[in-house]
């Protein structure tokens, strides 16, 4: 130890407190740690512990800052707790606050409106002292989040003052809920009064041109965007571009992606899904192998895209180059390739990605469980279809049950289907128009016409559901099949609508099954003027004046189909075996093993010349 040092008191002397020092220790019991322990336990979501120290704090005679207090308001509207939230509202009125300002009232609205509580929200508006903008606009939102959109139209007409906001609002809960029609008149009011759009207001109104798909006026306020300086903004180009893709116009949602200054993801994938929804998947897969980054939403995108034009293999192929890149699928990545692995038949590759679900504890929605039923009943497991169906536990979604349905019905089981539908009514479900489409399906698949009438009386005048044309055309395929021409013309003549190119085409195909020449040449004729290249009519005509001894028109009909360049689709076929799928087509010539595959085709061939059995080549 130094010389010079201090010597030390001795160990069992107290040291003298240094009056200068503050001590380190919080009283617990001080205001302001009564509020810092309040903002904590919000934070931690312990709201109903937060709401319980308000007394403690009101017995010691605290009065909480508004912030402090609009903070709790809003964590309770947040977490959805309506008692909470209540107990929060009461609080200020027995410390004095029967009526709340302006900026807390605002809050308790919004609290309400989120715990749909409609009656409270709209007590707090009426009694409010002072209103301002964001008052009216909070009931707005509130009203148009619960679909009450006309309470919402009502308030808004009365409204003192709007701003950009209060009309965005309004167009928005319009396009929430299918008003479409309305949402576009009120957005042209909004141009006219005067005030500026936003770029919420043109994401709202291009979110109506991708409903409508309505091309002039997705090019109408692509203009006015373009005019108001918000081309820049990527949501709104992105929303451009999706709004062209979705009517069709690649060429044009090509431009308006080229012309957008900064490309992000979004754009991207909308121009993937764009080309891959009209069925140019070489431009759609162009178009992925030049984004700069990719991300899970891109690849289902292409997947999707693929598993929907038909080339399944392709698709899964994909969804494997993505799992070894360690992206995480969602719930359409799984639905997606789901349907590939349906299209192809290939129970086996299906059952890997039902496996990689079940021990990734992935909880899948209704679009992938009704995927998985889809996939097992087109691979031939019709008994494993009804299992994944029976396994969920929440039965109240209709397109459940009609994917269950329409499973019966492909596997010719007419009466399960009848059964399955007579379940869900008995349990309340209601019934929609694809209900009635794959139970009458259903019934034509099984040769009950008679059923398959009752139902669709039954549907369609006890449940509410007006029938288009592809239920006639249904219908008519349900008579053909069963050769009751008589009642199919009654059907025919009673529809309340001129036909379309289905119903013209279901008459065409029962018409082919029952060689009626005399009708399916009217058809095939009326088929030609709505579907100029419909091969089936050309077919069906070349071989009705054929079958009439009319070589010169038969020669006719094979030199416009041939002018107008109208080739029959190909048929495929695929093959699973050892993990991989195989697919064939006509003359098809790009299979590794097609020698030895064509020499067990004329093996075939003349084995079943030796027996007698005539291949039918047409």
């Amino acid at each position: 130890m130094p010389l010079l040092s201090p010597p030390k008191p001795p160990s069992h002397l107290p040291s003298r407190p240094n009056p200068r020092k503050r001590p380190t220790t919080r009283d617990p019991g001080r205001p302001s740690c009564l509020v810092r322990s309040l903002l904590d336990l919000c934070s931690r979501g312990q709201l109903a512990d937060a709401v319980d120290s308000l007394r403690r704090l009101a017995l010691r005679g605290v009065r909480l800052p508004s912030g402090v207090l609009a903070h709790l308001i809003h964590r309770c509207g947040a977490a959805g707790s309506l008692r909470q939230g209540r107990r929060v509202h009461l609080h200020l009125k027995f410390t004095g606050l029967k009526r709340p300002g302006t900026f807390l009232s605002n809050h308790l609205i919004e609290m309400y409106f989120r715990c749909d509580d409609e009656v409270a929200a709209r007590k707090v508006f009426d009694k409010m002292p002072a209103r301002n903008v964001y008052s009216w606009n909070s009931v707005l939102s509130g009203y148009a989040n619960l679909g009450r959109m006309n309470l919402a139209r009502r308030l808004f007409e009365k409204m003192p003052e709007r701003d950009v906001v209060s009309w965005n609002t309004m167009v928005m809960g319009y396009v929430r809920w299918g008003r479409c029609d309305e949402a576009v008149r009120l957005y042209r009011e909004l141009r006219r009064s005067g005030t500026e759009c936003s770029e919420f207001s043109f994401a709202g109104i291009l979110t109506v041109c991708v409903k409508l798909k309505d091309l002039c006026l997705s090019k109408q306020i692509h203009g006015q965007v373009l005019v108001s300086g918000y081309s820049s903004n990527a949501v709104v180009s992105s929303t451009v571009v999706n709004a062209y893709a979705k009517c069709g116009e690649m060429s044009d949602a090509r431009r308006a992606f080229d012309d957008m200054q900064v490309k992000d993801i979004l754009a991207w994938t909308t121009l993937v899904s764009g080309y891959a929804k009209w069925g140019d998947m070489e431009a759609a897969k162009g178009t992925f192998d030049q984004m700069p980054e990719k991300n899970a939403v891109s690849w289902t995108a292409l997947i999707a895209g693929y598993a929907r034009n038909g080339l399944g293999d392709i698709a899964l192929k994909l969804f494997s180059e993505m799992m070894k890149l360690q992206l995480k699928p969602d719930q359409f990545t799984f639905s997606s390739s789901l349907c590939a692995c349906a299209s192809m038949a290939s129970l086996k590759l299906g059952k890997q990605i039902h496996g990689f679900l079940i021990r990734t504890y992935f909880k899948p929605n209704t679009i992938v469980v009704c995927s998985l039923i889809d996939m097992y009943s087109k691979c031939g497991l019709l008994s494993s279809a009804r299992l994944v169906f029976d396994l969920v536990d929440d039965k109240n979604n209709v397109v459940l049950w009609n994917t269950m349905i329409s499973a019966l019905a492909q596997h010719g089981q007419g009466k399960g289907a009848i059964e399955m539908f007579d379940d869900m009514i008995r349990l309340g479900i209601k019934p929609d128009r694809i209900t009635l489409l794959v139970t009458v399906n259903a019934c034509s698949h099984s040769h009950l016409p008679k059923e398959g009438l009752q139902l669709f009386d039954s549907i369609t005048h006890d449940h509410g559901i007006s029938p288009d044309q592809e239920h006639y055309a249904c219908m008519i395929d349900l008579l053909g099949r069963a050769g009751l021409f008589d009642e199919l013309i009654k059907q025919f003549r009673m529809m309340p609508f001129p036909p379309d190119e289905r119903i013209w085409n279901a008459l065409l195909c029962v018409c082919k099954i029952h060689c009626n020449l005399a009708l399916g040449k009217e058809a095939a004729e009326q088929l030609l003027e709505l579907q100029p290249n419909s091969p089936e009519a050309y077919i069906f005509l070349s071989s009705v004046y054929a079958s009439l001894g009319k070589w010169k028109s038969v020669e006719e009909v094979r030199k416009l189909m041939h002018d107008r360049c109208v080739m029959k689709d190909r048929a495929v076929s695929w093959i699973e075996t050892d993990s991989k799928v195989h697919s064939f087509s006509s003359a098809d010539n790009s299979h590794p093993s097609k020698k030895e595959i064509y020499l067990m085709l004329d093996q075939i061939a003349i084995q079943m010349e030796e027996d007698k059995l005539r291949l039918d080549t047409q």
